[in-house]
Formats: C-alpha cells, sequence, structure tokens
C-alpha cells in the first residue's frame, strides 16, 4: 500500500474553508509556546497556523510576545495574549497547542499540568516542552501529543520498539493520539494506527517539528484528532519532499512554512 492510499480516506474527511463561510468559522488556535530562551520555534509554530485558521491567540512570555510584534512590525497575523489572560482565550479557542519553545523547567511543569487538569475535555496538542514535562495520568483522547523517539521514552518510560508498545501506552493514557515522528511516522490511537514513511534529511532542522505541530494543531480545530494528526504528518513529510526536488537537503523550517500552503493546494483543493 502507498502512503497515499494509506492516508487518503483521512485527506477526504478533511473540512475545507466553504465559499460562503464567515470570519471565525474556520478555526481559532490558542498557541502556547516560547521561552526566554527559545524564540523561534513558537514563531514558526504559528507561522504556519496563521495561513490555515481564521484567528490565532498567541501566548508566550513578555520578551517573545515583543519580538512578535516587532518582527511583524504592525502584527496581523493574529492577537498577542498576555499570560495573565490566557484562560479567557482558551475557552474561545478552538484548540490549543501548547509546548513548541517552553524550556523543560518547573514553570513549564506547573502550567502545562494545570491547564490540562482544568481543561481535559478541550482540544490540545501538546508538543517539545511541554510534551517532556507532562504529566502523562492528564492525557484524554481530546489530546494529540507529537513525540520523537526519545520524548517518547521520557514521556512514557518505554522504548518505540514496536507497533503494539505505542498502542499500549495510548490505551493506557485514554486513547491519546500519539504521532510518533521520525523518517517513518507513526500515528496510533488505542487500536488505529497508521504508518507512511516519507521526507528527507534536510527535514533534521530545528523549527521543522516545530512547523507540524503549528500545522496539526491548526488543522484540529476543525477536524478530528487522528485525521489531524496523519494529514499534518503526511502534508509536512510531502512539503519537504517537494522541497528537496528543488533544493536538496538545503532548506529550513521557514522555507517548509512557505512550501506547506502549496502542498496542501496541490493534495487537498485540488483533489477535493
Amino acid at each position: 500500500m502507498t502512503a497515499y492510499q494509506s492516508v487518503q480516506k483521512y485527506l477526504d474527511s478533511i473540512h475545507l474553508p466553504r465559499k460562503d463561510s464567515h470570519k471565525g468559522e474556520n478555526g481559532k488556535l490558542l498557541l502556547i509556546g516560547g521561552s526566554e530562551l527559545f524564540h523561534a520555534a513558537s514563531a514558526w509554530s504559528l507561522s504556519i497556523a496563521s495561513r490555515i485558521v481564521d484567528m490565532v491567540f498567541y501566548s508566550s512570555v513578555p520578551e517573545n510576545n515583543a519580538l512578535i510584534v516587532e518582527a511583524k512590525k504592525h502584527f496581523w497575523d493574529g492577537v498577542v495574549v498576555p499570560r495573565g489572560d490566557v484562560e479567557s482565550y482558551l475557552k474561545e479557542a478552538d484548540c490549543v497547542l501548547i509546548g513548541p519553545g517552553m524550556t523543560r523547567d518547573e514553570k513549564t511543569t506547573e502550567l502545562t499540568n494545570t491547564l490540562l487538569q482544568k481543561y481535559p475535555t478541550k482540544k490540545w496538542v501538546i508538543d517539545a516542552g511541554a510534551l517532556q514535562m507532562v504529566n502523562p495520568s492528564l492525557l484524554t483522547s481530546s489530546m494529540i501529543i507529537t513525540p520523537h523517539h526519545q520524548e517518547f521514552l521520557r514521556v512514557f518510560g518505554v522504548e518505540v520498539t514496536n507497533e503494539k508498545v505505542m498502542q499500549a501506552q495510548s490505551k493506557k493514557y485514554g486513547n491519546v493520539v500519539i504521532l510518533v515522528k521520525g523518517p517513518t511516522d507513526y500515528v496510533v490511537s488505542g487500536d488505529q494506527l497508521v504508518s507512511f514513511e516519507g521526507g528527507n534529511e534536510g527535514m533534521t532542522k530545528g523549527g521543522t517539528g516545530d512547523v507540524l505541530a503549528g500545522l496539526v494543531a491548526a488543522l484540529y480545530c476543525t477536524n478530528e484528532a487522528f485525521s489531524s494528526a496523519v494529514v499534518g504528518s503526511f502534508l509536512n513529510k510531502k512539503a519537504g519532499e517537494a522541497l528537496y526536488a528543488s533544493v536538496g537537503p538545503f532548506f529550513n523550517a521557514t522555507d517548509l512554512v512557505g512550501q506547506l500552503p502549496k502542498t496542501m493546494a496541490e493534495i487537498l483543493v485540488s483533489s477535493s
């Protein structure tokens, strides 16, 4: 079975904006990320998400909030939210992405686990720093986590040796959707499993995982969890392959953000 065949039904299930849709109907995403140490990671997630959903609420540490506004000169691609106001925007958002650019520390641990415990039925995508500090007992079926193999070991305490290990951990923790990243990506939730190869060595660059997290979270605003993880992973790989065809491995996360809308139009829109 080809990669296209394994994901076709999930591609077909993705909701595209209706021609008669109004502002706000195509998704609102809250992005909680960044730190004094990492500035770019959450910006890559923001950049791709703002191309897909109608509104991104961006909440980082004060330094990053200021950098985002300055980088855009006039910030048109979303709303910058102080951390103290994050819960009011969380209630409005269709999905919350937490973790890109967050550090492994006590602040991240407290913020992540407090919010997950308080809003267990919210649509969540948990990535990077938040994922590495999450209490797995708080995971639910409305959450998507995006570990590479080392993060999987950190979260669950077991190595990814086969598909059964991934499925067992998903079942143990509420049928959480797990997107395991690598040369072969796996998306599992309970007994559901989809896997496909793809990508290339250019996608080892820092930030490509942050782009993926932003893409998956944006899709999850208006779609169900498993399809969002499968389609996001597939599109990310295909965009990387398109870049490789033109520049080889010499591209970065910003290039990936620029390519993804073209790949999405080719795969999602042209086939609809």
